[in-house]
């Protein structure tokens, strides 16, 4: 099991999130109940528009968090186990072949009580596998066998400098912490926890059979491994920055960078024989990473590879081989998350079967969930918004008109998909035996993936094929395919309200979808044009004003606290702090064109349109984290903390301060010399 590829890909992310699902009780659009009026608008406007709501909420055990997203993606849950249920109750009479292989590979992964007798049967075959490995020509076909590990990432992308066809590209990876710097940060819940993760390791390595003692002396190593192949790798911040990423060359060439794998034998062993010569092309992200993990492979004894493939392979097949494996499992993730209890092993199935078969429960969610007129009313509000854009890029007055005409052929060149594919994916290649334990279904499923996508390679982008599936609450850009996806799974309420005034579903669903818009032109989207190609169509003097206009908001969020005393990073989290200020602004623009100069309707609940607009905005990112969640999500994630995503934003915006009648002083007011003004 190869690392995930590369992405560049700017999602929303709301998984983390959950709350309350909306009564007939409730009205439609802002919750007054969730409001704290003893805090005054100008002084936090996060903790008036939801301070009731957080000091009420509780977060159950088995949640790391409680919001917004994690109440709709709950509902979509439910509705997609009840799919998976029926299918798995009556999969053997089911005529449709692809429902059938979802009903199968559901009862598998629900039999828990198969999982716990056979245990770590199902991975007996990989250890051994392992166990015979002797020279580096062993460890190379282990890196390219699909059901093995790699201590890098070999994926398909988009060509960033051809942008229409695919290439193969490798990156690092093989880290078991979730970043470089989990390995060399010195506070001492960093220490803690990487003392933890040995005593996982070594607990993980003892559930195959290693005796306690080799087992600890092994984690010890592989710990050793894994903070050298860290040295070497980018950082979370590093990794923003695109055209530092972007390294094309021959295979020739990546033999000479790293000579310990004969590349032209492992890409014929992955099965892509496009690459499986001297000439052949490859984007190589990260040059350094590759030579230090060569050098790694020649110098460290094979016996400490083994051991490191033998946890790491392991390591993703735990949740489904029984009940101890899975709480070696969670006993590790839950220091990262502070869930108190494992979900349930319905929830737990649900999520590896979206993840399994994605699109074909997609298919069957919006037969039901998605009606055409959610959809109508989505196109609209993506046409207003793109419209809102579209007059701000032509009056932005430090841009010149040469990148302002780059700028706007990029934008009427976006891609837009609403809900759901127009072409599912074909499953009949994906093979599901009944009669196998559940982790050989999954595993079929990834290689089927595996496959399908590195099939791509030297081949045409399909730009219809989405990167979410449709029940998923989430959306995003893709810089390469210069696209914009909203998946049909988050567009319901609270998020998309039908029932609710436009001022509401502006502030809401609008920002989101101004949001992703922007990322086309935020710190990374910015450097890809029209058509996908990594190139920079801004004159020199508008870069350079871009960069220091954007520093404004860096030193702004850089002043923020994620957690004790660990700072929000500013620069990690431009990108998405540029969306969300471009979000919110564009939705507001295009909550007002979409009057066609009448008056705003009248206050409802005592708020006015303006005022419920923000509120909308602020009561979408109502979330609530565990410490150990704020602080994964302060260094791993690039969406800043949910309250900075409120109060970050909102103070740029003088609108905002007109509407709820802020004055120069008040805390939520950004003084005109420092604040951001891109979009």
């Amino acid at each position: 099991m190869m690392p995930r590829p590369l992405r560049f890909a700017c999602a929303l992310t709301l998984l983390a999130l959950c709350l309350p699902v909306l009564t007939a009780a409730q009205t439609h659009g802002p919750q007054a109940a969730y409001m704290d009026t003893t805090c005054a608008p100008c002084r936090d406007f996060f903790q008036y528009a939801n301070g009731t709501w957080l000091a009420t909420v509780q977060i159950p055990p088995s949640y790391p968090a409680m919001g917004m997203g994690r109440e709709i993606f709950d509902r979509n849950q439910l509705t997609l186990t009840r799919v998976l249920g029926r299918l798995a109750t009556g999969a053997d009479q089911q005529k449709d072949a692809t429902l059938q292989k979802v009903g199968w590979l559901y009862a598998a992964l629900m039999d828990s009580a198969r999982a716990d007798r056979e245990g770590l049967a199902p991975v007996r075959a990989d250890l051994a596998r392992i166990e015979a490995i002797r020279t580096t020509q062993d460890l190379r076909r282990e890196f390219a066998n699909l059901d093995g590990y790699s201590p890098f990432g070999f994926a398909t992308e988009a060509d960033p400098g051809q942008s229409t066809m695919n290439i193969g590209q490798v990156s690092q990876g093989g880290l078991g912490l979730p970043d470089r710097d989990y390995y060399f940060r010195t506070d001492p819940k960093s220490d803690t926890l990487r003392q933890f993760y040995v005593g996982h390791v070594a607990r993980v390595l003892s559930l195959t059979g290693m005796a306690p003692e080799p087992a600890k002396d092994a984690a010890g190593r592989i710990m050793k491994l894994e903070t050298a192949l860290a040295e070497s790798s980018l950082s979370v911040t590093e990794q923003r920055e695109p055209e530092k990423l972007y390294h094309k060359m021959t295979v020739k060439q990546l033999q000479t960078l790293a000579p310990a794998i004969d590349w032209v034998a492992f890409f014929g062993e992955t099965g892509v024989k496009a690459m499986a010569s001297p000439a052949a092309e490859v984007d190589v992200s990260m040059p350094a990473f590759m030579r230090r993990m060569s050098g790694l492979i020649e110098s460290t004894p094979i016996e400490d590879w083994r051991v490191y493939l033998r946890y790491h392979t392991v390591r993703g097949a735990l949740p489904w081989l029984g009940q101890a494996a899975y709480d070696e499992a969670f006993s590790f993730t839950s220091k990262l998350s502070g869930q108190k209890v494992p979900s349930p092993r319905w929830k737990r199935a649900a999520n590896a079967m979206d993840g399994a078969m994605g699109e074909a429960l997609g298919k069957a969610y919006v037969e039901t969930e998605f009606p055409p007129s959610s959809k109508a009313r989505m196109v609209e509000l993506v046409n207003n918004l793109r419209l809102a854009l579209k007059g701000r890029i032509e009056t932005r007055p430090w841009m010149s008109d040469a990148t302002r005409k780059q700028a706007l052929v990029k934008l009427n060149a976006i891609l837009q998909k609403i809900g759901y594919p127009d072409k599912w994916l074909d499953y009949s290649p994906l093979k599901i035996d009944p009669q196998e334990p559940a982790f050989a279904g999954v595993r079929r499923a990834q290689q089927f993936e595996q496959k399908r996508q590195l099939a791509k390679i030297g081949k045409r982008v399909d730009r219809n094929e989405w990167q979410m599936t449709a029940a998923t609450v989430n959306a995003y850009y893709n810089p390469p395919t210069n696209e914009i996806c909203f998946p049909a799974g988050i567009l319901q309420p609270p998020m998309f309200d039908a029932k609710a005034d436009d001022a509401a579903n502006y502030g809401a669903i609008g920002a989101v979808i101004g949001h992703e818009l922007t990322h086309g032109f935020d710190d990374q989207g910015r450097k890809y044009d029209a058509q996908g190609n990594l190139r920079d169509w801004w004159t020199p003097e508008d870069g350079r004003e871009f960069e220091a206009r954007t520093q404004k908001l860096v030193d702004q969020y850089d002043g923020y606290i994620a957690e004790d005393t660990l700072h929000v990073n500013g620069r990690f989290t431009l990108g998405e702090n540029l969306g969300d200020l471009g979000g919110v602004t564009v939705a507001y623009d295009a909550w007002k064109l979409s009057l066609k100069g009448k008056p705003a309707p009248q206050a409802i609940g005592g708020f006015t349109p303006e005022q419920r607009f923000f509120l909308s905005f602020a009561q979408i990112w109502r979330n609530v984290y565990r410490p150990e969640l704020t602080r994964l999500v302060a260094l791993t994630d690039p969406h800043s903390l949910p309250h900075w995503r409120v109060v970050g934003p909102l103070g740029n915006i003088p609108e905002f301060a007109k509407a709820f009648g802020c004055q120069p002083g008040d805390p939520m007011v950004i003084t005109p010399e420092k604040r951001t003004d891109v979009w």
